[in-house]
C-alpha cells in the first residue's frame, strides 16, 4: 500500500524555471510545492532557491497535472516587510518565506508559509485570488513552529490548523520537532492550542514528524499525509512519507496510522541533491471520485527537484487501519 511515482523522473527541475535577470538566473533548485486543483487547473506554488540561497515562491499551472508552465513573475507577498512579533510588537526580520501549503476554505484561497526570522520560525497565513499577489492575514503565534496546514472545512465552527512546534534540536542541524498539534481560530488571527495529535516513533522510520499537505476529507475521516524523519543513521537523516487518519469532528483523535512509510527516497534524484535522502510531501490533489478516487502527491526530492506520485485513496486508507 504505497505511492507509485508518476512519472518516474522529476516533474520540475531548475532548468524549467524561467530566467529573470539579474537575481533569478540559472537558479539552484525548485522543490516543496503547495498544490491545489480548481476548475480543471492544477496550480503548484513552488519554492525556488537562487544561487545566493535566497528563496522565492513561484506559481506553475497545468491542465493535466503533469506539464507545468511557470507564471511570468514570482508571487508577491504583501505585508511581509511590516511583520511584528505578536509577543511584544518588535519588528521581525524575515530571511526566508518558504514551503507554501494551499487550502481552499469558506470560499477563499489561503496559503500558509513558514518564515525564518531573527526570532525563530513563525507561521504566516495569506489570502489570494490568483497566486500572483498574496495578502497577509496574520501570524499564528509568537513561538518557534513550522509545517502549518489549514483544514479545508471549519470544525466546530472554527478554522483548524495542524502545526509542528520546533522543540528538538538535531545534531548540527536546525531546531525541529517530534509532535504535531491542533490549533483553532474563529478569525484566522487569534489561535488556541487544542492539544497534541500525533508524535514521532523513536527507533523507526518516523522518529521526527511534520505535516505534509492539508488533510483530505473522506468518509472514514481526515486523511493526512505527513513526513517522517529517521534520525538513527550515522551518515544522514532520511525523509519519508506516511499517513494518519483523524476523526472528522475531533482531529486530535487518531483513528489509524501507517505502520510503514508509503514513499521513501529510492531514485537517484531523491537520494542525491542539496539535501540527500529526502522525499518531502507538500502538495496533494485528487482525481476521480468514490472508490476510484486517486491521490496525486507532489513532493520535494533532495531539496532540489519536484516529483509526483499517485495512489488510490482506498489503498492509503487501508494502510492506515
Amino acid at each position: 500500500m504505497s505511492f507509485n511515482r508518476s512519472p518516474a523522473k522529476p516533474l520540475l527541475t531548475r532548468q524549467d524555471v524561467p530566467d529573470l535577470p539579474p537575481a533569478l538566473r540559472d537558479v539552484s533548485s525548485v522543490f516543496n510545492p503547495g498544490a491545489i486543483r480548481l476548475d480543471g487547473t492544477t496550480t503548484l506554488l513552488c519554492r525556488v532557491q537562487t544561487r545566493g540561497r535566497r528563496t522565492v515562491t513561484w506559481a506553475a499551472t497545468s491542465s493535466d497535472g503533469l506539464a507545468f508552465e511557470f507564471a511570468p513573475q514570482p508571487a508577491e507577498f504583501l505585508g511581509l516587510d511590516d511583520l511584528v512579533d505578536p509577543r511584544d510588537g518588535a519588528s521581525l526580520t524575515v530571511f526566508h518565506n518558504y514551503d507554501p501549503r494551499i487550502t481552499y476554505c469558506e470560499g477563499h484561497l489561503y496559503v500558509v508559509t513558514a518564515l525564518d526570522t531573527n526570532r525563530g520560525c513563525r507561521l504566516a497565513i495569506w489570502r489570494t485570488d490568483d497566486f500572483s499577489r498574496l495578502h497577509l492575514v496574520g501570524l499564528t503565534g509568537d513561538y518557534d513552529t513550522r509545517n502549518g496546514v489549514l483544514f479545508p472545512q471549519l470544525i466546530g465552527g472554527r478554522f483548524a490548523m495542524l502545526e509542528r512546534p520546533n522543540t528538538t534540536r538535531t545534531t548540527g542541524g536546525p531546531t525541529t520537532g517530534n509532535g504535531v498539534r491542533l490549533i483553532t481560530s474563529a478569525d484566522l488571527t487569534n489561535w488556541r492550542d487544542e492539544g497534541p495529535v500525533f508524535g514521532g516513533q523513536p527507533h523507526y522510520w518516523d522518529e521526527l514528524v511534520g505535516s505534509g499537505p492539508p488533510p483530505l476529507a473522506t468518509e472514514a475521516g481526515w486523511l493526512h499525509i505527513y513526513h517522517g524523519v529517521a534520525t538513527h543513521f550515522q551518515s544522514a537523516n532520511i525523509y519519508q512519507a506516511g499517513a494518519v487518519l483523524l476523526d472528522r469532528d475531533d482531529p486530535t483523535v487518531v483513528l489509524g496510522r501507517t505502520r510503514e512509510n508509503i514513499l521513501e527516497p529510492r531514485l537517484d534524484w531523491e537520494v542525491s541533491g542539496q539535501v540527500p535522502n529526502v522525499v518531502f510531501p507538500s502538495g496533494l490533489t485528487t482525481t476521480g471520485a468514490g472508490d476510484k478516487a486517486v491521490l496525486n502527491l507532489y513532493y520535494g526530492a533532495a531539496d532540489t527537484v519536484i516529483g509526483r506520485a499517485t495512489a488510490p485513496v482506498a489503498n492509503i486508507l487501508a494502510a492506515c487501519l
